[in-house]
């Protein structure tokens, strides 16, 4: 009777158990479909039947790139409830490894590099996120992410291969970073459902072995269930070059807004397993970049809309690249080229990309409309509603001090320890530099007549003086010689009773991030040739922008209410003019003022009527302006970088200065300068 009533129980367990239970011991009574629908008590991420699977359900991924390192911390929460506002439930975002490791063994993982914050957030606002770790990742970013002290190693290294050398560095990068992301995969419990390796790479090698061996090194950090996949061009040659045969690897695929993206899902399915291959695009663009000189790029709100939505409406998946792009602060900014290396093309500061959500937050576009409106159609939860967008505010005309030439400051805000002295002219990178400016100079006897100065390679734009090397703080201006322009420049004949001092300022306008000329060391990469002969004898010396403002500690700051006349300062203006040309670069300083919190608001600062510089609100690297090549004339200035009371800009102008010397605290960006042309950088 006993083994009677065990048998009896044992059958009742059974029939009454859940269905996960049942799945245990007769896990051949399901088949794939059932399992789609079948409950799961663990978390999971996975694809089967050509489509992608949360928990076991079927998932249709819509997301958008988002950039934590283009927004400032502050607003990561404001951004990521604008995309949610838009219907999206994923975010994708790449990993700067120049922003992580700046230099060799200096891990940053604070701030603005705060990465695991950033995830955190994300999850927290019910994201799911498909990370891009690189190395490289392009991205319109400096040097496509890899750090520039890449470049000071000797022998050169072999981006993106098998290089010993590379691939060592490239171990201790993802040996700091993978452990931190671990924690955070989605079968761990956090938001990361897929992970990229490399970027891309189809457009640039076809090394699988190196492919290989990051896959490899991923597996080692993140395990085995985590979903891997790379991103390639929707054509046949660079997914032949770029994807990772057999299911080990998702092979995705980025291809042109508008162009018929299910042939292209077609051919993607080629390259992945049977039953692998959920129709995606990694990089459903939602607008362009922009170079310095070029029009702003923009495309049509309903274009694009339909073209998103001839993805979802049968059930593909798509990534909005960008959603919201945000700011190049600093000196990252990337660059392109056309045919040879020296057509080079600096992207600008901002990096608004025409996206739904502008640089500035605003999410009330036609484009975020157009998109949310197919988004919602698709959308399997109810869409939340659109934020208000962010106050702006302009605090008025800022009267600027000039305060110094920059070969006045050379000494003070460069360490004698770091002036490199060589035969020859060295590269920025061997000399520690790697963002910003460097200053080359030599001796040559004076000449009774005039000379012609020639620099073959100059990486980006040389401007060069010349003084009496007794007296070496009057400096005349002779003209530039710039990577795009290259031409040997004149000099004229000046008398002096010693050497004649030259100095030439080479500005890095932004290193490559995408093509085969990648490798984009900077400085003057050549012998400067005078008359035939070459130069030797060279000092290159450093410059360092960290707190601009303490060089001005001692003195005052001329305010906006200056009582200067009219006539004063125009006679002033004319004589600041002229010193720039005769003494070099100029760095200005003014304030503004903000009488309490309750004021405080995302503000722009206009250079119209200026050259060409970089600017600081508060100690912070707002970035580059160029007005002169347009198309941006103004920066953005996000609130959580201003504080009530005195507001302190900085600025160096390389060109030439506005003639009021002022800027203009406005409260919208200006896209209007420049001639809208090539030719307007030239």
């Amino acid at each position: 009777m006993k083994i009677y009533s065990f048998k009896f129980f044992f059958l009742y367990i059974l029939i009454m158990s859940s269905t996960s239970l049942i799945r245990f011991f007769f896990p051949s009574f399901f088949s794939s479909a059932q399992l789609q629908n079948a409950h799961v008590d663990t978390r999971s991420f996975g694809i089967a039947n050509d489509v992608f699977l949360k928990d076991g359900q079927q998932f249709q991924i819509i997301g958008g790139d988002l950039h934590y390192f283009r927004i400032h911390p502050e607003y990561w929460k404001d951004r990521l409830l604008r995309a949610k506002a838009l219907g999206l439930n994923t975010i994708q975002t790449y990993v700067p490894w120049n922003l992580h490791e700046p230099s060799p063994g200096e891990w940053v993982f604070e701030g603005i590099a705060d990465i695991e914050s950033f995830l955190k957030l994300c999850q927290e606002f019910g994201f799911l996120v498909m990370l891009r770790p690189g190395p490289y990742i392009c991205g319109e970013w400096d040097f496509g992410g890899f750090p520039a002290w890449l470049l000071s190693i000797e022998p050169p290294l072999k981006l993106r291969s098998l290089d010993p050398a590379f691939l060592h560095l490239v171990e201790k990068w993802w040996g700091v970073l993978l452990p931190k992301i671990a924690p955070l995969l989605y079968n761990n419990g956090g938001p990361i459902i897929m992970v990229q390796v490399e970027n891309e790479y189809g457009s640039y090698g076809d090394d699988k072995n190196y492919l290989h061996q990051l896959v490899s090194l991923a597996r080692r950090h993140l395990g085995d269930e985590i979903i891997l996949y790379t991103t390639d061009g929707g054509s046949r040659d660079t997914l032949e070059k770029g994807t990772i045969r057999g299911a080990s690897v998702f092979s995705a695929i980025d291809f042109s807004t508008g162009d018929e993206p299910w042939s292209k899902f077609k051919l993607q399915k080629e390259f992945n397993e049977p039953g692998k291959s959920p129709p995606i695009c990694t990089e459903f663009y939602t607008g362009w970049l922009t170079h310095w000189g070029e029009k702003l790029a923009a495309t049509n709100a309903q274009y694009t809309a339909n073209a998103l939505e001839t993805i979802l409406s049968r059930n593909g998946s798509a990534v909005l690249y960008m959603v919201h792009g945000g700011t190049n602060f600093g000196f990252l900014n990337g660059a392109n080229t056309g045919s040879d290396d020296s057509d080079f093309k600096p992207d600008i500061t901002s990096y608004d990309y025409d996206a739904p959500i502008s640089e500035w937050g605003d999410s009330d576009s036609a484009k975020f409309k157009a998109l949310r409106k197919v988004i919602k159609k698709y959308s399997p939860v109810s869409v939340p509603r659109i934020p208000p967008n962010n106050r702006k505010r302009g605090y008025g005309k800022v009267k600027l001090r000039k305060r110094a030439s920059f070969f006045d400051v050379q000494h003070t805000i460069t360490n004698a320890k770091d002036v490199v002295e060589a035969k020859n002219p060295v590269f920025m990178e061997s000399v520690g530099q790697m963002f910003g400016f460097l200053l080359y100079v030599s001796e040559y006897p004076v000449k009774k007549n005039r000379s012609l100065l020639s620099i073959p390679k100059v990486r980006d734009r040389a401007q060069v003086y010349v003084s009496c090397s007794l007296d070496e703080r009057i400096n005349k201006y002779v003209g530039k010689i710039e990577r795009w322009a290259n031409e040997p420049l004149e000099i004229p004949s000046i008398r002096c009773a010693s050497t004649i001092r030259l100095s030439i300022l080479v500005e890095n306008m932004g290193r490559l991030n995408y093509g085969p000329y990648m490798y984009d060391r900077k400085g003057i990469l050549s012998d400067v040739v005078l008359d035939g002969s070459v130069l030797h004898g060279w000092s290159m010396i450093p410059f360092s922008f960290q707190n601009l403002s303490k060089l001005f500690i001692e003195s005052p700051i001329v305010g906006v209410g200056t009582t200067t006349s009219e006539k004063e300062l125009s006679r002033s203006n004319l004589e600041y003019h002229s010193e720039l040309l005769s003494g070099g670069p100029m760095l200005y300083e003014g304030h503004f003022t903000i009488n309490s919190t309750d004021e405080i608001a995302d503000t722009f600062i206009s250079f119209s009527g200026w050259g060409k510089g970089i600017a600081f609100v508060n100690d912070f690297n707002i970035g580059r302006f160029w007005p002169l090549a347009g198309p941006q004339c103004s920066l953005y200035v996000p609130a959580p970088l201003l504080r009530p009371g005195k507001n302190v800009v900085i600025i160096l102008e390389t060109d030439a200065p506005n003639h009021e010397l002022v800027v203009d605290s406005i409260d919208q960006q200006d896209f209007t300068c420049g001639q809208r042309s090539r030719s307007g950088t030239k």
